[in-house]
């Protein structure tokens, strides 16, 4: 790849550093995509302990470009985005993708493509992965930027995309217990009366 075609990659890309997510920081502080993708991208790095017959590699490129289609659509919040929106969203990304010297773009196909077939390991970590960060993000927030809609979603959601590991479904439960905690609906802890 030439220096010019690496700077016009890098230059489109750019743009999820000033897309907002629906959510917000701890702070208050509307995120980005960037943010949002680059976390995800740890959580993927630091579970290579845990998945050791998966490509970790792999999954940390996942992570990095799942939103790169929203450098032309903005993030839509999943509970309101349409098929119409990601068949949009995919074209776009398609597009772009085929404007890229062939060899980056066959690799990031393929990955897209992986990504999409949800099939394999590395495609169900960062799927997982993607949808687990949105709900500890999500408890991180102040509670007074949450959607009504959101008390119930944090309740249910990234369960079934965790349900393929053992370890993801535990990360799952204690995201869940963090949501209940956090909107006063904790249970109480087991062995001990109200």
């Amino acid at each position: 790849m030439n220096a010019r075609d690496y700077l016009e990659i890098l230059h489109i890309a750019e743009r999820l550093k000033d897309t907002p997510r629906h959510c917000t920081t701890a702070k208050g502080r509307t995120e980005s995509v960037a943010e949002h993708s680059w976390r995800v991208s740890l959580m993927a790095l630091l579970l290579r302990p845990e998945f050791p017959d998966a490509d970790m590699d792999k999954v940390v490129q996942m992570c990095i470009i799942h939103d790169l289609g929203e450098c032309f659509t903005g993030d839509i919040p999943t509970f309101l985005k349409t098929d119409a929106d990601r068949k949009t969203e995919d074209s776009l990304l398609r597009q772009w993708v085929q404007t890229m010297p062939p060899e980056t773009a066959a690799k990031l196909s393929a990955l897209y493509a992986e990504m999409e077939a949800q099939v394999t390991t590395e495609a169900k970590i960062y799927k997982a992965l993607d949808k687990l960060e949105a709900l500890i993000q999500h408890n991180e927030s102040p509670l007074d930027t949450w959607s009504e809609n959101e008390f119930e979603l944090n309740k249910t959601y990234g369960f079934e995309a965790a349900a393929f590991s053992e370890w993801l479904t535990e990360l799952r439960k204690e995201i869940l217990a963090d949501t209940l905690e956090k909107i006063g609906e904790n249970p109480p802890v087991k062995g001990i009366s109200p």
